[in-house]
This record gives C-alpha cells, structure tokens and sequence, in this order.
C-alpha cells in the first residue's frame, strides 16, 4: 500500500511538472511567439537577410516589390533601379529595415492563426513613395553620385528619395571587379546614412540662429572686401560685396559677413541652434535611424566658428534630417519627421496606419523667424537662382558649394521649399565632387519637379 501511495505521488508531481511546463510555454508563446516570429533571420519571414513576404506598393499602388514566392521586382528597370535602397537586393547586400521593422504587420501574424493569417502571402505594403517621381530623380541624377529627395513638409510623406549609384537588382553587375568606381558607396543610402560637409547652405541655419538669438541682425549692414583677415587666419569670399543688407548677404551666400554674423551669435549658440534644429541627432523613422550630424565651434577659435558657420571646418549634415529642418523653415517652424511606409493591409485587416501620435509636430523655431527665413529664401530665387527654372512653383531656396579637401572637386548642394498651397514640398539635391551647387543642382532639380504636378494630381 506504501508503494502504491509513494507511486501516486511521483504520478503525480510529473503530471503537475508536466502541466507547469504547459503552463509556463503556453505563457510564453503568448507573450513572445510575436517576437520569435519575426525576429531578424526568422526563416518563416525572412530571405538573405530581407523580409521574404508580402507585396509592397507605391503611393499610387504600382507594385514595386512581391515577395510571395520569392523576390519579383516592377517591370520596369528605371524603377527597380530607383528604388532598390528602400527595398534591398536578393543577396542582402543592401537591406530594407523599413520593411523589416514592419515585419509582424506585413506576416499578419497572431497568435491563433500564426503566420499569413489572411491568403498565405502576407500583406501589401503602401509607401509614400512615388513610382513617377522616383524615376525622374534617378533619370534627372544621370551618372552623379549623390541623392536627391522631395518630402511634404506638413505630413512628412517622403515622396521622393533617390540614392545613386545604384543598380537594377534583376541585373546585378559584378561590383568588385569594376575598376571605374562607378559603383563607389552604391551599398549606401545616401539620403539616411550619409553625412556631407554641408557649404552655403548652412548658412540658412547660422541666419535662423541670428534672428534668434540677436537683436536688430535685419538692420545692420556688413561691408565684404573679399577677405576678412583673423590674425594669419583668413575668411575668404568668391568676390567682393560691398555694403550689404543682412537680407543681401544671404542672398550673395556672403562668406565675410556671415563671419561677422558667427562673432555676435558666439560658438556655443551656433552649436546650442544646430541642436535645437535637430541637425546632430540622429533622426529615427520606421525603424530607421540617420547618419547624425556635427558642428565642432564650441571653444573654438573665432576663424574656426567663421567657417562652422559657413558650413565649412568640421561641419556634417544628413540629407534626411536637413531635409526635415527646411521643411520646418516652410511649416512656419513646426517640424514634421518625414516617413515612408504609409500603411499595410493584410486581407481585410489593416495592421498598420501612420498616426498623429507616431509623427508628431516638434516646433524647432519661432513662427516670425521662420518667415523671415522663408522671404530670405524666396529673394534667393527672385533675384537670383530664376523662378523660370522652377516649372512655375513658387520656390523658395539656398545653394552650397562645398569644399571637402584635398584635389576633389566641391559638393554641389541644394535645398529649399515650394510655398504654393497645393504642393508643400521641400527638397534636397546632394551632388558628390558636383562642384558649383546652383549651375549643378537646379538643372537636375527642374526635371523633377516638372513631374511632381503630373504625380501628384
């Protein structure tokens, strides 16, 4: 009877080991099984290092990417081309993190049903992107190395965002043997990983700095001679400008004056601005985070905060957080964080919508400085660059030419907004050894924006 009894209990201590295993999987599957599914590598989700399910479409929805059964891209090569760096190669040689952090809406998984709840084949993925503009900008770049990209400044749809080199993924060159480094950084995108010297066009920073932080900057006047010597130290400008306005010295991208300008502002608050503008942070969207960018004109001599200041010395931009900050100067100062995935659809079942709350409004500056900015910019354009090389927008803008050493040529940059009510755009144009930003950048520019009515209708 004891052995009987002393059976009994081992029965049934397994049997409530057993159920607390149960018990204990049953729990973590619940809590977990999400995570375990469409964790990085999953092999339910994921093909050479990209995710392996679902379709992805343009804002339009022209298909860009199925992903049922394999990796099948557009039709056309212009788009694929155009649009490889958002969504990665068949070897993973470039990757999709947009996709991948969406990765447990677009397998539609939960925890009855599993995987590809709805059909077998995943959901279908809406960016902001359009397929129309895309292959403007990647046509418009020609053999340039750079990025180009247009958002909207009052939702932060990125519509536009073009990184070259790039290459047709259904017709993959052998990289490492070509000798012409044509394909020079073509594993990079350009618009969220890079970092450029940024020239002139920082001076848009430096002027919002300036109507910040002192007093009376709109009625002063700066005399330019060319240079501006500091001790054996030197500014230089390309000519020189005479007595100008502050509204002129911008106007003539004046090197001396806003010299001038960084010795009243001081280092520590042209840095304490560059923050405040959300241009050294790393910028995070959709699972992606930016390159971040650097001012280096704290305690620094004055010669060097001249140069900070003019977008010289140590100074990094990202494309994609400048981007978003001349987009605030065209939301009257209200930042809005660009994005790319708009929505995902799984059967009848929305599993992701951008919301408010996911995207919201920071205010970067005053709404009095950022219109002031805007008329500075819009002068630019009017007495300067052309409105005629604009496909009748009304743009407003600033070039940069930027010098990065040694026997390079300069970057060519160029960036700015449009204000017409119906086309809240701004824009960036990046151009690797471009040289001159204005002659470089705005013909290149014009293409696309010409498209962007067409596209956007």
């Amino acid at each position: 009877m004891n052995r009987v009894m002393r059976r009994a209990k081992i029965l049934l201590i397994l049997i409530l080991v057993l159920l607390g295993g149960t018990l204990f999987f049953l729990g973590e599957y619940v809590m977990k099984s999400s995570q375990w599914v469409h964790a990085p590598g999953s092999p339910h989700l994921y093909n050479a290092g990209n995710i392996g399910c679902g379709t992805i479409t343009d804002r339009d929805k022209n298909l860009l990417l199925d992903l049922t059964g394999g990796r099948t891209y557009a039709a056309n090569e212009l788009l694929r081309s155009s649009t490889m760096h958002w969504l990665g190669d068949r070897q993973g040689n470039i990757s999709a993190p947009a996709l991948a952090h969406y990765a447990q809406q677009i397998a539609g998984f939960d925890p009855l049903n599993g995987v590809y709840a709805y059909g077998g084949t995943g959901g279908q993925v809406k960016l902001t992107l359009s397929a129309k503009l895309q292959m403007a900008a990647l046509d418009a770049m020609g053999s340039h190395r750079g990025t180009l990209a247009i958002y909207n400044y009052q939702t932060g749809e990125i519509l536009c965002a073009v990184t070259t080199p790039t290459y047709d993924p259904e017709n993959v060159p052998d990289i490492s043997a070509d000798q012409t480094d044509a394909y020079q950084g073509v594993y990079l995108n350009r618009f969220t990983q890079a970092a450029y010297t940024p020239g002139s066009i920082y001076k848009i920073v430096t002027a919002a700095a300036a109507l910040e932080a002192v007093p009376g900057i709109e009625d002063q006047e700066f005399v330019c001679e060319g240079k501006l010597e500091y001790g054996i130290d030197v500014v230089t400008c390309m000519e020189e400008h005479g007595v100008q306005t502050f509204k002129d010295a911008f106007k003539n991208s004046c090197n001396c004056a806003f010299a001038k300008i960084s010795e009243q502002i001081g280092g520590k608050r042209l840095a304490w601005y560059a923050h405040q503008f959300g241009l050294l942070d790393a910028l995070q969207f959709d699972g992606i985070t930016t390159a971040k960018g650097l001012i280096d004109c704290e305690d620094r001599a004055d010669v060097l905060v001249a140069w900070s200041a003019i977008g010289q010395h140590k100074d990094l931009v990202n494309p994609a957080s400048f981007l978003a900050f001349v987009g605030a100067v065209s939301n009257n100062g209200v930042l809005k964080t660009p994005y790319l995935v708009d929505s995902i659809q799984v059967g009848i079942k929305t599993t992701y919508r951008v919301a408010d709350d996911q995207n919201p409004d920071k205010r970067i500056m005053s709404t009095a400085t950022a219109q002031k900015l805007q008329e500075m910019m819009r002068n630019n354009v009017e007495n300067y660059y052309g409105d005629e090389n604009f496909a009748g927008f009304t743009v407003c803008a600033k070039s940069g030419t930027a010098e990065v050493g040694g026997d390079k040529k300069p970057n060519a940059m160029f960036t700015g907004f449009v204000l017409d009510e119906e086309y809240p755009l701004a824009f960036i144009v990046a151009i690797e050894e471009g040289g001159y930003g204005r002659p470089t950048c705005v013909p290149i520019l014009e293409k696309v924006l010409q498209v962007c009515k067409e596209a956007l209708s």
